[in-house]
Parts: C-alpha cells; structure tokens; sequence
C-alpha cells in the first residue's frame, strides 16, 4: 500500500470529530500527527484512505471505533510517583485533610492512563495512613490503557523508578515471556476501582449520590479549549466535598477561569 496522505479536508473532519467526542482541540500543526497515528488503523481495516476510515467512524453505532480513537489520539505519558512537589504538600497537609472524615477518604484518578497515578496513590495512603478507608476511583477515556491499568503488570524499567522500599512492599516480581516484570500487590489492587469515562461527554448524572475528597486530573486540559476546561473544572467543583482538593499538571492553571477554588500550592486547588 502506497503512504497514505491526510488532506486539509480529511483533517477538519476528524479535528471536528475529535472535538465534539473527546474533547482535544488539535491545532493545524498536528495534521501529521492525526495522519500517523490513524495511518495504522485504516491500514488494520485495509481501507484505501482516511475517507472511508471517516465514514466507518462516524457511522458506528456501537460506539466501539470511537473508543479505538480515543486509544490512537490520546497521549498517554505517566509514572509513579509524577510531580514530587506535590506528594510532598499531600504528606505535610494529611492530617488537615482527613479532618472530620470519619476515617473515609473517597479519590477520583480522571485520567488514569496504564494505572501508575492510582496505584501511587494507594501506595502513598498506604504508608502514611495505613488504617484509613479508602476507596478510589480511576477512569481514562481508552480502553486500552485500562486494560493495562486494570492488570497491574509494570516492565522493570517503569516500576524501578520506585525504590526498593516501594518494590519489595508492593510488588511482586515474576517473569512473563522470558522477561522479568513487577504484578501490584492485590492489597493495594483492591483499593481502585477501574472504569471508562469521557471528561468531555461522559454521562456525569452517574456520580450524583458521590461526593469526592480529592481528585486528580493532572496534564489533561492541556488539551482541551478554554471553555471545554471551564466547564470541566466547575463539574469537578461540584463533585468534590467542600475542602476538598483538586490536583492538576504542573503545566497547567485555573487562572483564567472564574471558580470557586482557592489555590493552595502549585497546581494544588481546594473548594472552600
């Protein structure tokens, strides 16, 4: 198959889908990005171009390709442990959060990618309130990256940025496929909760009867417009408890949107 080009056209139909179904504001610049990363899948279906990859999309009613899109135009960079500075406020400021909650702490990880975000913070709880009831949701929009999220297996080079202390205390080394990986303790597993979920269109009427005490969604509304970011910013006003916190990307501010938070360290937000 000869190299398939994405013209201007084709490109101002997936950037318009992509917009009004996940969220993500692609400027003119990523066409090259958007033709390589859907290049594979129109490939995989032995489709002649990005047209009839279009119309196949849009078309779908199951909704299942709109997932495998999500899996292609995402980003999905993390690691245990991401933003020091901010697991140190959490460590210097635990006492003050787990005020008047009876001992419950209720977490959302909204953009949980392959699983390292929720897993530290189970870990994290874990060492430093060893005894409090947790529970804590992690949702991403691909399905792929839940999948390995849900299965707990890290290769060495990602799980030995942890240190031993958190290695031989939480996971457990095997061998897969003559290579040796790091399976999360089930401890730790039990304490998260795995879901899919669009910020942008997912269906927020299912948290109604939740409120929670810290979510984090960290190096997501990057990629969203301003007014995709304000009104993800006041759903998650509304869902946090008053003083809860909201953590984001250290790339990222809620300067430019009116809100009810006041910020409390760098990219750390607290309802009040």
């Amino acid at each position: 198959m000869e190299r398939l080009t994405l013209s201007k056209k084709e490109f101002e139909l997936f950037k318009h889908y992509i917009y009004e179904h996940i969220g993500i504001s692609l400027g003119e610049q990523k066409i090259y990005l958007v033709q390589a990363r859907l290049a594979k899948r129109v490939k995989q279906l032995h489709l002649n171009d990005f047209s009839e990859y279009y119309n196949i999309l849009v078309n779908d009613k199951t909704g299942n390709e709109l997932e495998y899109l999500c899996s292609l135009i995402s980003t999905n960079v993390t690691s245990f442990f991401r933003e020091s500075k901010q697991w140190e406020f959490w460590k210097s400021n635990l006492s003050t959060m787990l005020e008047k909650k009876n001992n419950k702490l209720r977490i959302w990880s909204a953009a949980c990618s392959t699983g390292e975000e929720p897993y530290s913070i189970a870990m994290f709880l874990e060492e430093n309130a060893p005894n409090l009831d947790v529970k804590i949701l992690a949702t991403d929009v691909s399905p792929r990256v839940l999948k390995e999220a849900n299965g707990g297996v890290y290769s060495e080079q990602s799980a030995g940025s942890l240190g031993s202390i958190y290695l031989n205390k939480y996971f457990h080394k095997v061998f897969q496929n003559e290579k040796s990986v790091y399976t999360i303790d089930e401890k730790i597993k039990r304490r998260i909760v795995f879901r899919g979920f669009n910020l942008v269109t997912g269906n927020y009427t299912i948290f109604k009867e939740k409120k929670f005490d810290i979510i984090f969604c960290r190096n997501v509304m990057i990629y969203f417009d301003k007014p995709t970011q304000a009104t993800l910013v006041q759903k998650f006003y509304t869902m946090l408890d008053q003083g809860g916190y909201l953590f984001i990307g250290s790339s990222e501010a809620l300067t430019d949107i009116k809100t009810g938070f006041k910020s409390r360290s760098a990219s750390i937000y607290q309802k009040v």
